[in-house]
């Protein structure tokens, strides 16, 4: 029995941290005057929250356009809509121009769940364990998750003719399990840093010639 509780002790003392981290009051309203945490930010004295600490109205237009990409974001994370700090979840709005892309990216804390609500978009995510492609077209008021962590793309590949005249945008609401879910994006990763051409070329297979290219798209440097 005693060797037993040795081995029981670290778990306990496990879940008995896990519950003390647990959310034990109504909500937490972000105080963003006193900055992040590794846990979110601190509470707003409750005394202090008003109603419009729970309603964020930046969604409802266009936000500042993402070149070279086509697409323009905005989004409702905790730093911007401090009502969902602590409650795991929050929301971003992305507009696509005609060809416009969201590239390869990745959430590290949270799940994405995509909807559609104009246009037609190509979208997709790439597996861990065997990098099988899952993609799939969504039209108007279709959903689609993409699990936390994983590669994941979304395409407005509405072309139209050789004019461009049947060329038409698209617009999507996407909701995160977490309040700040944190964004990768793979291109900027790799191109818009300062890791050395002959490292990058070596790692990714790719010619210096592409990578400087790709380094001066993307404003990298080495």
């Amino acid at each position: 029995m005693g060797n037993a509780m040795l081995l029981l002790l670290p778990l306990l003392s496990l879940a008995m941290s896990s519950r003390s981290l647990a959310l034990n009051q109504d909500f937490c309203v972000g105080d963003l005057a006193r900055g992040e945490t590794p846990a979110g930010y601190p509470c707003k004295p409750e005394a202090t929250v008003t109603t419009e600490d729970f309603c964020y109205r930046g969604l409802a237009t266009t936000g500042p356009t993402v070149n070279p990409f086509n697409i323009a974001l905005s989004s409702a994370f905790f730093t911007r809509f401090p009502g969902v700090n602590g409650l795991g979840i929050s929301a971003a709005r992305v507009d696509f121009s005609p060809g416009g892309i969201v590239p390869l990216h990745s959430h590290p804390s949270g799940t994405e769940l995509i909807y559609v609500v104009e246009g037609t978009l190509s979208a997709g995510f790439i597996s861990s364990t065997s990098n099988k492609v899952y993609t799939s077209t969504l039209r108007k008021g279709d959903l689609m998750v993409f699990p936390q962590g994983l590669l994941h793309f979304q395409i407005n590949d509405s072309g139209g003719g050789g004019d461009g005249n049947n060329a038409t945008a698209a617009m999507a609401l996407s909701f995160y399990s977490s309040s700040n879910p944190g964004l990768q994006i793979m291109d900027l990763a790799l191109f818009a840093n300062n890791l050395p051409t002959d490292v990058l070329s070596k790692v990714t297979v790719l010619d210096d010639l592409e990578i400087r290219k790709l380094k001066s798209l993307f404003r990298g440097t080495g």
